[in-house]
């Protein structure tokens, strides 16, 4: 795995695995549910993905909005790709919302509706947190026993 993906805290963060992505749970929550998309491999460039990443791209996303619609009742979700730090080619997930959502013992206010969400002021997530909030989604991901 590259390194972005490892610093977002592969394996014990992932939630779903696809043939060209990862859905990880992001470690600090400036929403609740908010999720790292990140593409395998080491592009760092959105251009020098495969065609076939972005076919599945669209299954993925179909996935996650999907999964966070039902889990999180977002009002819009935000995909932010800023690469700035973190080189290989991932997207921030971040369902926006007004007011606060719980599960997995945690109640995360969305504090930047309706205006940018606010990453600087997340909730950073401890172990036992991620197992939790991240065994929750997965048990409603697609496919999911």
């Amino acid at each position: 795995m590259n390194e972005t993906i490892l610093k977002f805290g592969y394996p014990a963060t992932l939630i779903a695995e696809y043939s060209h992505w990862l859905v990880l749970l992001r470690p600090q929550q400036p929403t609740l549910g908010s999720l790292v998309l990140a593409a395998k491999g080491e592009f760092t460039s959105l251009a020098d993905l495969p065609p076939e990443a972005f076919a599945e791209l669209h299954r993925v996303v179909g996935d996650i909005e999907a999964v966070l619609g039902r889990t999180i009742d977002y009002a819009k979700l935000n995909y932010l790709m800023l690469m700035m730090k973190d080189r290989h080619v991932h997207w921030h997930v971040i369902p926006r919302y007004d007011g606060t959502r719980a599960a997995g013992g945690l109640t995360i206010a969305d504090r930047g509706w309706p205006d940018l969400p606010q990453l600087a002021d997340a909730t950073a997530l401890d172990g036992a947190q991620i197992d939790e909030l991240g065994g929750w989604l997965r048990l409603n991901w697609p496919g999911a026993e």
